[in-house]
């Protein structure tokens, strides 16, 4: 293989791992079609507890057992929304389930 092909094969691979990461950073967008059917808000104390009445000040995105990231970190991926967007650190949405433990 010539430096040249392998010079360029390196920065291929290196492009094509970066793409998913890039695109992996956006918040969610609460107007979308999964969040408005989970009632998903970036702020928890935005949420309307009529509709959701399930819903508690003291429930958020980084204590749920969905959170994906430390409960430090400010946006995380989330298993309801898969990998294609973040949610809020303080957001919440209707699947909030309470970390075991």
């Amino acid at each position: 293989m010539t430096p040249t092909r392998r010079i360029f094969l390196f920065q291929a691979t290196t492009a094509c791992l970066a793409c998913p990461a890039i695109a992996q950073t956006s918040p969610v967008d609460e107007a979308s079609e999964t969040a408005v059917a989970l009632g998903y808000k970036h702020d928890t104390t935005k949420v309307d507890t009529a509709k959701w009445p399930k819903h508690q000040a003291s429930q958020h995105c980084a204590n749920c057992q969905f959170w994906q990231a430390k409960p430090t970190d400010a946006w995380s991926h989330c298993a309801m929304f898969g990998r294609k967007a973040q949610v809020a650190k303080n957001g919440w949405c209707n699947a909030w389930v309470k970390i075991p433990g």
